[in-house]
């Protein structure tokens, strides 16, 4: 639908109000109901929404060390963009209009905090090359009988997954809750975000799934809106769907994986795939892993934005740690999938469900470009284990560690801008001192429904 196709809608539609979402730094969908009125008025000259959403952590708490806004400012209003080409329906909440926007019209908020703003940036940056980014996550996560306000009563005691036992793959593990699964699919279609595939992962209760490719910036705002959709039709049958990396240090993470390739302008051709090549990748697609590869340690936070995330990257579980690539192997950071024209992609693992979506493709779409541009060359593939080879290097171990290299990187400040960084970090930073080492269920807490 083109812009006054979607205005007419909204004009002549049964309902009276519109709902609307911006994105926080850690990938948190703020938003609130306006009225159709003042939506409509609000497509020419934006909106206010108060700028505390960049200026608290996950669980709404202030942060101290933010210069962009805090108490010194007074929180007030930032202009922001409602963006008509994310229009949607919400088929669980009688069809009310839906869409996302961001901060790219105000410059102070479009540099230093609007994540939405980043990847934009980075994907011009990225047709300016040439090329056209195609994009798309695949999540694992977590689901549990009971309501929000059950499970915090309960302490987090006794957590009741949907389904028993390890069982990946699964078609019977599936029959036993075919109503969310079959609503999940059928929904999330109806919502705009497609799904690729949808199965049982390893691990009670556990579930993975893949929106479709899209160019990125469309994929990113799928990822986020996929997770938030989860949520809320998990809550339709009184479950609970948590992202976190890793709520249970015994069973595997939750990942995040992205797929990646550059296309031409036109869309047309995958530039990835060289039919020349033994083994059908293009010297870009090898440059832009070795991209990722070299600037990953330097900006390792924005693929692993929470302390928790660290204890799904432990070398293991389906979760790399070492700098290392394959070809179709997934115990490497980087899996290269070559095959036909349409299909010539890489997937980075690193990433777990609890990123920030548009943060994280920012980040493999900036440092693979980085690759290109500096026409980086590509090391021998890892064969086998990938955990065990540690001859490339190492991803810093925690998120302090990785926040501190991210802080004083150059590369950080040359991909994304020294006003992104500091206030980027400082948000780690301040995650890293909410650790409670006198509250072993302090993770949980903190992450357990709202990351």
């Amino acid at each position: 639908m083109n812009k006054a196709e979607i205005l007419y809608k909204i004009q002549n539609s049964d309902t009276k109000k519109v709902k609307i979402a911006f994105s926080d730094i850690d990938g948190i969908l703020r938003g609130k109901y306006i009225h159709r009125d003042k939506f409509l008025s609000s497509v020419e000259n934006g909106i206010g929404f108060c700028d505390v959403i960049f200026g608290w952590d996950c669980n709404d708490k202030c942060y101290d060390n933010s210069e962009i806004t805090g108490w010194h400012s007074g929180y007030p209003d930032a202009k922001a963009h409602i963006d008509l080409s994310t229009f949607r329906e919400i088929p669980w909440e009688k069809n009310i209009p839906f869409f996302l926007g961001d901060f790219s019209k105000d410059p102070q908020y479009a540099k230093a905090v609007c994540s939405r703003s980043l990847l934009k940036r980075i994907a011009d940056q990225s047709k300016a090359m040439g090329f056209t980014p195609i994009f798309s996550q695949e999540f694992e996560w977590f689901n549990f009988r009971g309501t929000p306000s059950e499970i915090s009563a309960g302490n987090f005691d006794e957590l009741n997954p949907i389904t028993p036992g390890m069982f990946g793959y699964s078609l019977i593990r599936t029959s036993l809750n075919q109503e969310y699964f079959h609503e999940l699919f059928d929904l999330l279609e109806q919502f705009n975000i497609p799904l690729e595939g949808m199965h049982t992962e390893t691990g009670p209760g556990v579930m993975e799934a893949t929106v479709i490719h899209d160019e990125v910036v469309s994929a990113a705002d799928k990822a986020l809106l996929f997770k938030t959709s989860v949520k809320e039709i998990a809550y339709r049958h009184n479950f609970v769907a948590t992202f976190m990396a890793k709520w249970n240090v015994k069973l595997p993470g939750s990942g995040g994986h992205l797929h990646q390739s550059l296309w031409d302008l036109e869309n047309r051709n995958n530039l990835f795939f060289d039919a020349n090549d033994p083994h059908k990748m293009s010297e870009t697609m090898k440059q832009y892993i070795a991209g990722q590869l070299y600037c990953l340690p330097d900006i390792l936070p924005m693929f692993a934005p929470n302390p928790n995330s660290y204890r799904r990257l432990s070398g293991g579980d389906w979760a790399p740690s070492t700098l290392t690539w394959g070809i179709d192997n997934r115990t490497t950071s980087i899996r290269a999938i070559p095959g036909a024209p349409q299909s010539t992609r890489i997937e980075t693992r690193v990433p777990g469900a609890d990123t920030n979506a548009y943060l994280v493709m920012a980040a493999a779409l900036a440092s693979g470009l980085y690759g290109i541009k500096k026409q980086l060359k590509l090391g021998e593939a890892t064969t086998g284990n990938g955990y065990q080879n540690k001859g490339g290097g190492e991803l810093p171990a925690n998120l302090e560690e990785a926040t501190k290299k991210m802080a004083g990187s150059e590369i950080a400040a040359e991909l994304f801008g020294h006003e992104f960084v500091k206030h980027f970090t400082a948000t780690r930073e301040w995650e890293c001192r909410q650790i409670d080492r006198n509250d072993p269920k302090w993770e949980l807490r903190r992450y357990f429904e709202i990351i």
